[in-house]
């Protein structure tokens, strides 16, 4: 079974030197928290999963102050093997992922054309604002003397926010302009019967989602 985006980013850390989960939970919400969902529950099950898969191993334990003491884990060489194959994988062969945005676009002509357009005028906004985040840890990472290799998967964040930004704004410029005509409920209907029944038998009807 590849490995998940949560596994991938605890080899990782592993890859770097050995830690216990909780260190594991601090670093990956700082570093990969927009790459991947970080929870501290899911990622001591994904720790628990890797070792049970020979990925990692129990290293020994360690106490900080008062607390209790804590497993830290190291990466095996399979650890290693698995971790260089799934992010060579990603790199070359990306997978089918299904976002949510993509399909609520698709569906948007069900919604009438007023509430689209703000709708879309406040995803402009609220990614512009996360495009200002993303634009502010590349610059504390360039501040800090961070080689820009660490931070390649920040700014491909920001490019593809960007991009997004550019296409909803010539987006919503059309829809106000008139220049995308908007159906009505009915006339949806009326478009969706005439391509079925023009599509060649066996295919989707042309032009739909």
């Amino acid at each position: 079974m590849p490995l998940t985006g949560l596994a991938v980013t605890v080899l990782g850390l592993l890859v770097e030197r050995p830690m216990h989960p909780y260190e594991m939970v601090q670093l990956a919400s700082s570093r990969r928290g927009r790459l991947v969902k970080i929870r501290p529950g899911s990622l001591y099950h994904s720790v628990t999963r890797l070792e049970a898969d020979g990925l990692v191993r129990a290293r020994g334990t360690d106490r900080a102050g008062k607390r209790p003491e804590r497993t830290v884990y190291e990466v095996t060489e399979k650890g290693r093997e698995a971790f260089r194959t799934r992010v060579a994988e990603l790199l070359g062969s990306p997978p089918q992922e299904y976002l949510q945005f993509p399909l609520a676009i698709a569906e948007a002509h069900n919604l009438d054309v007023e509430t689209v357009a703000r709708l879309l005028t406040e995803r402009i906004a609220a990614r512009e604002q996360e495009i200002a985040r993303l634009d502010d840890t590349v610059g504390a990472a360039e501040s800090g003397g961070v080689p820009e290799l660490f931070s390649l998967g920040t700014r491909y964040l920001a490019t593809l926010a960007r991009a997004e930004v550019d296409w909803l704004r010539a987006v919503v410029a059309r829809i106000e302009s008139g220049d995308l005509p908007w159906l009505t409920s009915d006339e949806v209907v009326r478009q969706l019967e005439r391509l079925a029944r023009n599509a060649p038998s066996g295919t989707h009807p042309a032009g739909t989602n």
